[in-house]
């Protein structure tokens, strides 16, 4: 007899002279048919792993909760676990990110600018780069090339009041930073002052920088976006995926706001000229 639990999140409610319910991790209610197994007997296998008594009619009715994923024979694993994930940036937000990710599971390392390269190509690795400030000019172009070989990107940085999550890359054709910089562009009438400011021609920063609470926010949204890689990215609900969502966290009063983004095809090169010779 296998010793199978209740999955995470899962329970079985039993109302006054009613049939048990099952409440799924997704928060559904569905209705048991326990045939002639009693109650008591599968809350007590799903339960504690084994029961007071057994029969192949209960061993058929775990399994098939099994099956459906609503119970299982061995913890669940966290779900970072086998992956490693290297942080560059600024301490006020990769010092959370870095313990929220080791609590999944992760192995995590710290990482230079001259590093990055040299981590492309490697499948089960995250590459975060987390900023307090706008982003330099041509800081993540070699970060950008990641994706094409396989090795997950994802960054994060700060504009005034608000610091932007960009969607997790992965794979060829995922959003990159310079996809995100393009089509804010696009999507502004100000684009010549937007692309000034990334430039560097704004006075002074005076924040706000990220309070403790705020960067605990920003570090988990981080966290959810890398569980999504490496759980191969199950879309639940109405929000949008993890590598096509755009994120700002407003720091005055921690409002997250989400913008879907697409990709940036390749503009095809224009056509040779045609050289007429004289007749």
């Amino acid at each position: 007899m296998n010793r199978s639990r209740l999955a995470p999140g899962a329970g079985i409610v039993t109302a006054p002279g009613d049939r048990p319910v099952l409440r799924t991790s997704e928060g559904e209610f569905l209705r048991i048919d326990t045939g002639h197994v009693g109650p008591g007997e599968l809350v007590d296998r799903l339960t504690e792993g084994e029961g007071r008594t057994s029969s192949a009619e209960l061993d058929r009715l775990v399994a098939a909760f099994e099956e459906a994923g609503h119970a299982e024979t061995e913890p669940r694993r966290p779900p970072l676990t086998g992956r490693t994930v290297h942080l560059l940036g600024d301490p006020v937000l990769t010092e959370p990110l870095a313990r929220f990710a080791a609590a999944e599971g992760a192995e995590v390392q710290s990482a230079s600018a001259s590093d990055v390269a040299g981590l492309a190509g490697r499948r089960d690795t995250a590459v975060v780069w987390c900023l307090d400030s706008p982003v330099p000019e041509g800081t993540w172009d070699e970060a950008d090339r990641l994706p094409a070989r396989h090795t997950a990107w994802l960054r994060c940085h700060r504009e005034g009041a608000h610091t932007w999550t960009e969607p997790l890359a992965a794979a060829p054709g995922d959003v990159t930073a310079a996809h995100v910089r393009l089509r804010r562009l696009a999507a502004t009438a100000a684009h010549r002052e937007l692309a000034a400011y990334w430039a560097g021609h704004r006075t002074p920063d005076t924040g706000p920088h990220p309070t403790e609470p705020a960067a605990a926010l920003i570090a988990a949204l981080l966290t959810a976006d890398l569980i999504a890689w490496a759980s191969g990215e199950p879309h639940r609900g109405s929000g949008l995926p993890a590598r096509r969502r755009l994120r700002r966290i407003d720091l005055r009063d921690l409002t997250v706001t989400e913008h879907p983004v697409l990709p940036v095809p390749e503009v095809a090169p224009l056509p040779a000229p045609t050289v007429r010779t004289a007749p």
